[in-house]
């Protein structure tokens, strides 16, 4: 396994939230999402430039 980096990161609470309703009979979680968000955003340029251009969520103290 490779090794794992310990992180932390302020979400927004709205969106987190829904998240957990979203998925509560589901296998994803939270880390899962991360990691393949991550992972997708490495190697796909059409997600990464999409990911890039994406602005409905609305600036805050870690600038969403």
């Amino acid at each position: 396994m490779e090794r794992l980096k310990l992180t932390s990161v302020k979400l927004l609470k709205s969106l987190y939230d829904r998240f957990k309703v979203d998925t509560i009979n589901s296998s994803m979680s939270l880390q899962k999402l991360t990691n393949r968000t991550i992972h997708r955003y490495n190697n796909d340029l059409k997600f990464k430039s999409e990911m890039n251009e994406y602005f409905e969520l609305q600036c805050s103290g870690s600038c969403l």
